[in-house]
């Protein structure tokens, strides 16, 4: 136990009227002089809260009792929110959620990097629930209880959340926790699998077992059974991730893809590669990031952090050419298969680091019109050093963090003479605080 949990658990519970809320979407107080971070709670409110972290200059604590509710409070629809940390605003109406997103990025891009855009767009929004397609669920048998666990970790990330069914989790496994620790409890190494990958497509369901030591044959033949039973594809991981190896079906393993109907392209990946977890999302945020490249037949597009192809194959359907760079040599390869697999020959795909050395990169002495941006949690800081060269009149910025979003949007309007054009947000994440957005930026004319 913390020191500063145990100096919590010693405070009385307090009242508090939530004043605003954080990037991590918790409500902000301030009692007897000192801010406090109140988890459950929405600005407007008046709760009365018990504390959970004590530190010098702030303090956290968790909603006990609503005394005077917002308007924009909602019932949560999963039995396990509250403890389960897998969702943090369920009790946020949807349109809500969105609106803080929203003013989150926009407050992000004025105090970080001192930009304001021309043009707020309207959210990108799908359905709320059932949309996440990929995973990872902890395992964990309860010798005590013979039961076992399978879900997300608890608010506190000490342990499991005992969880009956997931209402964000595609209902191929969302709706099937309790066949999974039926499985598991049912196993000789039921205590020796500490986790369960989780891969949707739109053709197929993945498991990845990860299991500590050697399995049984008749372990290893009931999980078989499982995935013939429920139409799952099984892979065991006895040890590192190129262990990863399918068991069924057997033979003849379709390999999981997406699609993007509008543009006649079908991405294929593997069960552990990084797709985007909510397809019906994907595909508004992909046909929107196209709509603002404003493709013409003569563009020479470059894709940064361009991964499997999820931009690069639409864009090169409106293009003449389209680069795409990625970091792992892997997923290079993969990008060059699924091109020649949807019959797409203006591409040509480049491995690089794009946060670290690029001196020297082929792609980097050429010209582009058009960049498309989508970089991970860092921002793409490093690259954007080198965007004077490149030339492009027109870029857009895919972002999964704010606060890297207006650092880098800073940047290129103060350094690079870019203007921010328009920006706005979209719902990757429902009842999270994880803010998605897109921006789009265009050489000033001097």
């Amino acid at each position: 136990m913390s020191r500063a949990f145990s100096k919590a658990r010693k405070l009385p519970p307090a009242e508090a009227v939530i004043e605003s809320m954080t990037l991590e979407g918790k409500g902000v107080a301030h009692v007897e002089g000192k801010t406090v971070f109140v988890d459950g709670a929405i600005p407007g409110e008046k709760v009365i809260f018990t504390y959970t972290q004590r530190k010098s200059k702030y303090d956290e604590g968790r909603v006990s009792e609503v005394l005077a509710a917002s308007a924009e409070r909602v019932e949560a629809k999963c039995p396990h929110y509250g403890v389960c940390g897998g969702c943090s605003w369920q009790h946020i109406e949807p349109a809500a959620q969105i609106r803080y997103k929203q003013q989150a990025m926009l407050d992000n891009l004025q105090r970080v990097g001192k930009v304001e855009p021309e043009t707020v767009f309207a959210p990108l929004t799908a359905d709320t629930w059932s949309y996440r397609r990929k995973a990872r669920l902890g395992v964990r048998y309860v010798r005590k209880k013979e039961k076992t666990l399978v879900g997300f970790r608890e608010k506190d990330g000490r342990f499991l959340a005992d969880m009956q069914r997931c209402e964000i989790l595609h209902p191929s496994v969302g709706e099937r926790l309790t066949d999974l620790q039926d499985l598991i409890t049912g196993l000789a190494a039921r205590d020796r699998i500490p986790q369960i990958e989780v891969a949707v497509g739109d053709n197929a369901t993945a498991l990845i077992f990860r299991h500590m030591d050697v399995l049984s044959v008749e372990d290893e033949a009931a999980i078989r059974a499982f995935g013939e039973q429920h139409d799952f594809q099984i892979y065991l991981q006895p040890k590192g991730p190129g262990t990863v190896h399918c068991i069924w079906p057997q033979s003849d393993v379709p390999p999981l893809y997406y699609e993007h109907p509008q543009f006649n392209t079908r991405v294929a990946f593997g069960p552990q590669d990084f797709f985007q977890v909510n397809q019906p999302l994907n595909q508004l945020m992909v046909a929107r990031a196209v709509e603002l490249l404003a493709l013409n037949a003569e563009d020479k597009v470059l894709d940064l952090f361009c991964g499997l192809g999820n931009f690069t194959l639409p864009i090169a359907r409106q293009a003449a050419q389209v680069t795409g760079v990625e970091g792992d040599a892997v997923m290079v390869k993969r990008a060059r298969q699924t091109a020649l697999a949807n019959v797409v020959e203006n591409t040509d795909y480049y491995a690089c680091d794009l946060m670290g050395e690029m001196k020297g990169e082929p792609w980097l002495k050429q010209s582009f019109d058009k960049v498309l941006l989508d970089p991970p949690r860092a921002g793409a800081k490093e690259v954007i050093e080198h965007f004077g060269k490149l030339g492009a009149q027109r870029i857009v910025y895919v972002s999964c963090h704010p606060g890297t979003l207006a650092r880098d949007a800073g940047e290129l309007v103060h350094t690079h003479g870019y203007r921010l054009v328009g920006a706005g947000v979209m719902d990757m994440f429902p009842h999270t605080a994880h803010v998605e957005s897109i921006a789009v930026f265009e050489k000033s004319q001097k």
